[in-house]
């Protein structure tokens, strides 16, 4: 669900009225006294105020434009799980030789000990900055000496050279805000497109004249002063199965539209999508990279001799990619080398990687195109504004007749026709070198999907022993081949996975399928059950969900204003059979089971049967819907519920007396 606000810059004849910030470390007894109760008791701090101004400048050193943003916050501590909100990180970006400077930081802790206020202030000794990527820094600190109760405020300025993305303002956070108040001073040359996002509402916002607020070349220029103030705003929550906060957290968001200039000449900024198709089929680094289907001449034959149709021509091609350039670590939608580059250094970005795929299946005669997407810690992409920056990772749309397969060869282990589940977050931007670009919907491609097949007899000496099979597609194969490679070893991961079950142990294993990625991986594991009661012989307990056993229940708010966005549909299904002695009943069992969730959303079964000394027992869980909606998130809630409740019971068996 999204919430857009768009807003215009007015011009309004106004009296100029300055910012008002508030007073540093001026503490009051009303501040100490202040409860978490005041908005949210679970709350482990609060911000007391934030004010922050973002201003346009000319940069005194090169003369060139930048972004003068400074921010001041106090937030009051109230237990040991507030003090991570002491650790400070400052973003900042990185482009080409120009990269945001961060100066001005003070910062201090104030304690209220002895009917006294004492202050800690930060050693600047103790200010850190790191290079996180080569188009990302940081700064980090850390405020001294946190008690329960403490205040901590700090203070920063940071000249921004990138003026295309006015400094957003972000008015939720973790914590709840009792006061956030935001003031852009935009020239009156530029126009900037102002998204306020998220479920919450202003408090109140302020459109004012400042008047010669700059000069450019001598020539006065007034500003729109726009004041954004937002009071009693409740914390962000994060949870399981959603995209990038960003997407849903109450901000305001600036992009510049167009300018105008001094001469009277209007310049577009904000580009079409028919001059961005020119701009990247045109570089070097992308639509250049897309051609060069001549560096695969030489391999195309010996490539697809056995292959017969096109299918198996792009499989053949994407294994060849895959196996042949592997990632460096770096994502990006475009090339930071060379097609022919990579393939000779086995290396490369997601850029490199996946429009040399492009190349290859174009030299293998197949129809590829290229996709543009944000990933999901990346944000939603605004369809109103087209803007290349948004878009961070290129995978390929190949075109067999009436069916396309989104393709990523830089993700290993991925199998053909599957993209990361980073990269399920609506819809991408096809870029095509010969017709014009069109949104299209980015999915899964598979259906997560696991079986469980166990047959088992109880002996005589009370223990359970039987054989465990396990198949599983989509993202539970991929997690599950992670795991194994990141254990080193087959054997490795099986040890790992027998100690993490105390009374079960896997005396044999057997794993298929491991680097035949298109087909479902398959795990064979014969177990030992240890079942007694160990305060009752008589009595034997067997869990029949011992495996894929749900016990916590991903979904805990009493509220969700954003989706649950699982990327994907599943489907987990578990048959278990039994074989008793004769001596043997059955004593208790789970409880039959048959729930749904709204509009074919999703279904949980769960079915016990005992004939002629067998125990059956099936297990059905779909989740039918890759999104649900917030409206439906109190019923997915207590179907989870309802699946975890179910799943405490065991099969309780005895001898027959």
């Amino acid at each position: 669900m999204k919430y857009l606000l768009l807003f215009s810059f007015l011009v309004l004849a106004k009296l100029t009225v300055l910012a008002q910030d508030f007073p540093f470390a001026a503490i009051t007894h009303e501040d100490i006294e202040l409860k978490n109760t005041v908005i949210d008791s679970s709350a482990n701090a609060i911000v007391l105020k934030e004010f922050g101004t973002a201003r346009m400048q000319l940069n005194v050193d090169d003369s060139g434009l930048i972004i003068l943003y400074r921010y001041h916050v106090r937030i009051k501590i109230f237990n040991k799980q507030g003090y991570e909100q002491g650790n400070i990180t400052i973003p900042q970006r990185i482009s080409g030789d120009k990269e945001d400077q961060i100066t001005d930081i003070k910062a201090v802790t104030i304690n209220f000990t002895d009917g006294q206020f004492k202050e800690s202030a930060l050693d600047p000794k103790k200010i850190f900055k790191e290079k996180t990527s080569r188009y990302t820094a940081q700064t980090k600190f850390t405020l001294p000496n946190l008690q329960d109760g403490s205040i901590i405020e700090y203070s920063y300025v940071i000249s921004m050279p990138n003026i295309f993305n006015f400094k957003s303002w972000k008015f939720q956070s973790d914590i709840p805000k009792l006061h956030s108040e935001f003031v852009a001073f935009i020239p009156g040359l530029y126009n900037y497109n102002v998204v306020l996002r998220g479920p919450l509402k202003l408090s109140d916002t302020k459109a004012e004249i400042e008047r010669e607020c700059m000069r450019i070349n001598g020539t006065p220029i007034d500003c729109s002063k726009m004041t954004y103030t937002m009071k009693d705003i409740p914390a962000f929550i994060e949870e399981d199965y959603m995209t990038a906060p960003v997407n849903f957290k109450s901000a305001i968001n600036f992009e510049l539209s167009d300018y105008t200039l001094l001469s009277g000449g209007k310049v577009n900024v904000t580009k079409t999508w028919k001059s961005i198709e020119y701009e990247l089929t045109s570089d070097r680094s992308f639509g250049s990279q897309m051609k060069k289907k001549d560096a695969f001449k030489e391999v195309m034959p010996e490539l697809l001799k056995n292959t017969s149709d096109d299918l198996s021509k792009a499989k053949a091609v994407y294994a060849y990619i895959s196996k042949n350039i592997k990632s460096n670590g770096y994502i990006g939608i475009y090339s930071e080398t060379d097609v022919k580059k990579a393939l000779a250094t086995h290396s490369g970005n997601t850029g490199d990687i996946n429009l040399a795929l492009i190349s290859a299946l174009t030299a293998a005669n197949l129809d590829a195109e290229a996709l543009i997407l944000s990933t999901r810690n990346n944000g939603e992409l605004n369809r109103l504004f087209p803007v290349v920056s948004n878009f961070n990772y290129v995978v390929v749309k190949l075109n067999i007749g009436e069916t396309s397969y989104l393709l990523d060869a830089s993700v290993p282990l991925l199998p053909f026709g599957m993209l990361p589940l980073e990269c399920i977050n609506g819809q991408g931007r096809v870029i095509n070198l010969k017709k014009p670009s069109y949104w299209y919907d980015v999915s899964s491609g598979q259906k997560d999907y696991t079986r469980y097949s166990f047959n088992a007899t109880l002996s005589k000496d009370g223990k359970i022993k039987g054989e465990l099979i396990t198949y599983s597609s989509g993202y539970s194969a991929l997690n599950k081949r992670r795991a194994i490679e990141e254990a080193n070893s087959i054997a490795a991961y099986v040890e790992k996975l027998d100690e993490k079950m105390p009374k079960i142990s896997i005396t044999q294993h057997e794993i298929k399928n491991l680097d035949s990625l298109n087909l479902p991986l398959t795990e064979k594991y014969e177990l030992v059950i240890n079942s007694y009661d160990s305060d009752n012989m008589s009595k034997i307990f067997f869990s029949p969900f011992f495996i894929s056993h749900v016990s916590k229940n991903p979904f805990n708010l009493n509220d969700r204003t954003y989706p649950v966005d699982l990327g994907g549909s599943s489907e987990s299904r578990i048959t278990i059979q039994l074989d008793l002695p004769e001596d043997y009943v059955m004593a208790d069992q789970p409880k039959n089971m048959s729930i749904g969730l709204a509009d074919n959303g999703g279904r949980y079964l769960t079915n016990t049967e005992m004939a002629a000394h067998r125990i059956t027992f099936t297990q059905l869980l779909q989740l039918n819907k890759p999104i649900y909606d917030p409206s439906e998130y109190l019923s997915l809630k207590e179907f989870y519920s309802q699946v975890i409740q179910n799943q405490k019971t065991d099969i309780i068996l005895h001898k027959a007396k």
